[in-house]
């Protein structure tokens, strides 16, 4: 919990409150069903939390704006993001459903009221649309980019950026760019300039915006 205080120091009791249940929550939780690595586990604030919020620290969400965490696992980066950001409505969506089932009982004991979470696939919401999406390490981006871009409006709900993709990568960026076709429209971040601690090298934000 220290870490994530080291970097943000406004956040209301509440806040403080529910970012510190989380590590108890999933250490319980990952006893029965594994959603973190269980070596990663001991450094959740760090590797987990902390990671998920590289996008708050670029990214200021506007009251209101809906955002859509693609292959939310355990939910990183939804629950987060949620805490931090109150006034914006997540929904948190992965294929398998004991993994949203976690997330359902992490949300409803910290008392997120900003949540929704849904077993399936992003390519199967049809009515519904988002302002943003983010995920992490879920898929190529060439490939998030072909299920998001359909479901995000147009628009800007944010002062940093129009409506679009946020997506945590790691490893060969370039590459990774370059051959999802997105080169000339993408910008990225490198985590470790966010937070310069040891596990945020060759870590990644990486922004898309609405075509």
């Amino acid at each position: 919990m220290e870490i994530i205080l080291k970097y943000f120091g406004d956040f209301t009791e509440e806040q403080t409150g529910q970012f510190a249940q989380l590590e108890g929550l999933y250490k319980e939780w990952n006893e029965k069903i594994n959603v973190i690595s269980r070596k990663d586990i001991d450094a959740l604030y760090e590797k987990h939390v902390l990671h998920s919020l590289a996008i708050a620290a670029l990214c200021n969400f506007d009251k209101g704006a809906e955002v859509i965490d693609i292959g939310t696992g355990g939910g990183f980066p939804g629950i987060p993001l949620a805490i931090f950001f109150p006034n914006v409505n997540f929904m948190l969506v992965d294929s398998i459903g004991k993994k949203i089932k976690v997330v359902q009982e992490v949300a409803s004991a910290i008392g997120l009221k900003n949540v929704t979470a849904v077993h399936g696939r992003v390519e199967e919401i049809k009515d519904r649309q988002f302002d943003f999406a983010v995920s992490r390490a879920v898929a190529p981006l060439g490939d998030l980019w072909k299920w998001i871009n359909p479901v995000i409006r147009p628009g800007q709900k944010s002062d940093e950026f129009p409506n679009g993709l946020i997506c945590l990568k790691g490893g060969d960026l370039k590459e990774e760019i370059f051959a999802s076709g997105l080169k000339r429209i993408t910008q990225a971040w490198s985590v470790n300039n966010i937070f310069p601690e040891p596990a945020f090298e060759e870590k990644y934000v990486v922004y898309v915006p609405k075509l």
